[in-house]
């Protein structure tokens, strides 16, 4: 099924607008609420004075210069994988290296593609429009127009943020379609956009007030015709203002079209409408935690929790299948695609044009089956589709219309990605593209261990040494985690971990913790609202563990995590401050008592709960780093990044934090990239600045 990748783009910290904050006050409970201002000359008076203390400090640390220039190599190097999308004779890929510092987008045919040095056509360069047009343009991606493949709907964002300008572009004269000429453009907003025919798309955006929810997302669906104004254009559906966002767009499916409509409810609730002959939208009866797909004419159905349908009931975190014309009509005779475990869980589907690839995740180990259906008989049958047994395996479709072909990608954490092409129902395969090998892995090696969390449930965890390594308590050892959204931490290479950290010796801890999505649905649900402190437990029995076992100890150790991730390590320190020396909190989560007020914090109570009804707050407030974090304790020392550019998770939180701990005495370090949106960074050589900071800051405290 061909499906613009953003109208379902609901990870995570996915969605979220970038308002106007005005000047916030102190408040009696929080003196430090004027940070809120995200671009107040106070504000960033205030940011900019930390930043020169902590650069000061970092950048004059042995290794911070040879750290970010091996970095920044590795970001601009011109062996990296051009991974590629094909629309029509073309394969597009987005690229950046040190000439092209913002990027350009690029095609070439699959002859040329598969050469070891492609000639590319350059189709945009975003360094040379943004000169033209004085604009720190970062690129957002294109929806290119199927099946015509002669139009893209760019999108362009400033700075990075999540917000971005929609323009329309014509692939044959490389150039932008002026809104005089017809051409579709948006202003800077949270878009949810599509294409329906080549005349005609599916817009959410901002229109004023009402168009947008009170998680700051579209509320409205209008049907915009070229050349007549968006004013003008009839809305076709509104979500409430208490939903999270709604969108639309058509999907292609081998040689049938459907229209479809999500009302995102809630962050893992939706409805999802069909329309019909008459242009009328028709609810799809299911449970709103089921999501739904289509192929070859089949309903998929993802399902969350456990459904009892047609007589039978199938396992919450299971894939099912049914003729999707009969399934309207109100029969429920399922085909279960897939089926969870303790420890399986589904990790991705992909269709191609005679099957359907399901891609299995066991123990944290990929596994492909292809299904194909047999139309006449309306029955699926199944073939495990040889891959690697190691590390992380990923498949996409190359042209799902057209070809059984599939690009799979495997990589493990010391072994780089090598891009495959394969034929599905085919043994043979071609090796396209290989990483170099980025850090030296020579003696390394990677084991599995568990860790047994507060309640006694099983904490699965990676850990990578030296082969030689001897446990004697002495290594620095940086522990990872996220633990949120059903979002799962793979075996996956990271080449800035092994040359900043691995590679000079320290060791490397990933934990799979209640939250995280690498068994399915329920070990999310496992840790969601006053379930939540799990996830933390979970982490600090994984501390404890590698503490036990001699692998570091807690005068070594540091700990990291991003988003949700800042969060977790924010209540990690706050909560068991004698397991750790270090933390790197990145743009995180950390005031929980306003973090639905902040930007898109609403869309995430389904998460976390919601901090204004007393009773989710009575189990906030017991892990809200902002509100626990307490004078004369001793914490470990703790270095806060975030971006004045992040409009998901609002900068203030690592603001406010650091102010708190300021004003209570504690030693911190903070770090506000003025651009870069909820990455952090905007370019190669920002991110390769920001991550020198964060390992320079680990290597001077645990020793390394």
């Amino acid at each position: 099924m061909k499906l613009p990748a953003r109208c379902l783009a609901l990870a995570a910290f996915a969605l979220a607008p970038l308002p106007i904050m005005h000047a916030q006050s102190a408040s009696a409970d929080d003196p430090h609420q004027w940070l809120e201002d995200v671009t107040g000359g106070r504000q960033l008076a205030w940011a900019r004075e930390r930043n020169t203390a902590s650069t000061g400090e970092l950048e004059a640390a042995p290794g911070f210069k040879e750290t970010r220039d091996a970095l920044l190599a590795i970001y601009n190097s011109r062996e990296k994988i051009p991974y590629v999308a094909k629309h029509g004779e073309f394969y597009y890929n987005f690229w950046q290296d040190e000439k092209h510092v913002r990027g350009i987008w690029r095609r070439a045919t699959f002859a040329e593609y598969r050469k070891a040095a492609p000639a590319w056509e350059t189709v945009l360069d975003l360094d040379a429009l943004g000169a033209s047009e004085n604009e720190n343009w970062v690129w957002h991606g294109a929806d290119v127009l199927y099946p015509d493949r002669d139009r893209a709907l760019v999108r362009l964002s400033r700075g990075g943020a999540d917000a971005d300008v929609l323009r329309e572009f014509d692939l044959k004269t490389k150039t932008f379609v002026a809104p005089e000429a017809g051409g579709f453009t948006l202003p800077e907003a949270k878009s949810r956009v599509s294409w329906r025919d080549c005349d005609t798309l599916y817009v959410g955006t901002d229109t004023g007030p009402g168009s947008m929810t009170d998680s700051g997302y579209p509320r409205t669906i209008r049907e915009w015709k070229r050349g007549t104004p968006l004013a003008g254009a009839p809305v076709v559906f509104e979500a409430q203002q208490t939903d999270m966002s709604v969108s639309a767009a058509r999907l292609h499916d081998h040689g049938a079209h459907y229209d479809l409509l999500w009302r995102q409810v809630g962050f893992f609730t939706n409805e999802t409408y069909l329309r019909d002959a008459n242009a009328a939208w028709v609810k799809i009866d299911k449970p709103d935690d089921v999501t739904v797909g289509i192929h070859r004419g089949q309903i998929l159905l993802t399902l969350r929790k456990d459904w009892t349908a047609g007589g039978r009931t199938y396992p919450s975190g299971a894939l099912l299948a049914a003729d999707l014309k009969k399934y309207l009509a109100g029969a429920r005779d399922f085909t279960v695609l897939f089926e969870p475990g303790p420890r399986k869980a589904l990790a991705g589907v992909t269709g191609t044009k005679n099957y359907l690839v399901v891609n299995e995740l066991e123990n944290v180990r990929n596994k492909l089956f292809a299904w194909s259906l047999d139309n006449a008989r309306g029955k699926w049958t199944r073939q495990p589709v040889p891959a690697p047994d190691f590390g992380v395996t990923s498949i996409g479709a190359i042209d799902e219309d057209e070809s059984d072909d599939v690009f799979l990608q495997t990589q493990s954490f010391l072994t780089p990605p090598s891009l495959v092409l394969g034929t599905i129902g085919k043994t043979e395969r071609e090796t396209l593209k290989r990483l170099p090998a980025f850090f030296d892995a020579t003696d390394m090696a990677v084991s599995q261990y568990e860790a047994a969390s507060a309640d006694g449930v099983k904490i699965p965890y990676f850990v990578v040494t030296p082969k030689n390594f001897r446990a004697d308590g002495s290594a620095p050892a940086l522990l990872y985690g996220y633990g949120g959204f059903q979002i799962s931490m793979l075996p996956d290479y990271k080449p800035h971990f092994g040359k900043a950290w691995i590679e000079r010796g320290g060791v490397y801890v990933l934990a799979n913790l209640r939250g995280g999505g690498e068994f399915g649905p329920a070990w999310h649900q496992a840790a969601l609202r006053e379930k939540r402190q799990r996830t933390y437990d979970d982490f600090a029995a994984v501390a404890a563990d590698i503490i036990a076992r001699k692998i570091t100890s807690p005068a070594r150790l540091g700990i990291m995590g991003g988003s949700n991730g800042g969060l977790l390590v924010g209540a990690a320190f706050t909560q068991r401050p004698d397991l750790y020396r270090a933390v790197v909190c990145q743009v995180p989560l950390l005031d929980m008592k306003r973090y639905n007020k902040l930007l898109a914090g609403a869309s995430w109570m389904a998460e976390y709960g919601n901090p204004d009804v007393p009773e989710d707050w009575a189990f906030i407030q017991k892990y809200s780093p902002y509100q626990n974090v307490k004078p004369g304790m001793k914490y470990p020392r703790v270095f806060f990044t975030t971006s004045t550019r992040d409009d998901r998770v609002h900068p203030a939180h690592a603001r406010k934090m650091v102010a708190l701990m300021e004003a209570q005495g504690h030693d911190v370090l903070y770090y506000e990239n003025i651009e870069g949106g909820h990455g952090g960074a905007a370019n190669a050589e920002q991110r390769a600045n920001m991550w020198a900071l964060s390992f320079t800051f680990l290597a001077k405290e645990l020793g390394l």
